[in-house]
């Protein structure tokens, strides 16, 4: 089983930027796709951005598309979101998540329970 794990994070006024990174345990199969979903105090998680293994093709939420890059290393096994003009609506718990589900297209993202691995979380709070 896949183990996940979040890094990067913390306070940043609007406007900042910041960067996640997610470390699997394992070196993922070709099938695989990692992403990052977020959950704000009283609200559902929330897809963020997603990328697969085979081919680096990102998927993002209309929220993010023009302001987060999702990026994939295979050296290190780790994919890393670089947040840019963040807003205060971005605060959240950032969740990295991965799956082996192999459904065509990406409708499917945005579902949590899609998808099979996921980190502890880790704090991203923008100031205004």
């Amino acid at each position: 089983q896949v183990q996940l794990a979040e890094s990067g994070g913390g306070l940043v006024q609007t406007g900042g930027s910041l960067r996640l990174s997610c470390a699997a345990s394992e070196r993922p199969e070709m099938n695989y796709i990692m992403g990052w979903f977020r959950q704000a105090p009283g609200k559902e998680r929330e897809f963020v951005a997603a990328i697969r293994w085979r081919d680096n093709s990102p998927n993002y939420a209309d929220s993010v598309e023009d302001r987060f890059h999702i990026s994939r290393d295979s050296a290190k096994d780790t994919v890393t979101l670089q947040m840019t003009n963040l807003k205060p609506e971005d605060t959240a718990i950032y969740f990295c998540a991965g799956t082996y589900r192999t459904r065509f297209g990406t409708y499917w993202y945005p579902e949590p329970t899609n998808w099979d691995y996921w980190g502890q979380g880790t704090q991203v709070t923008v100031s205004s």
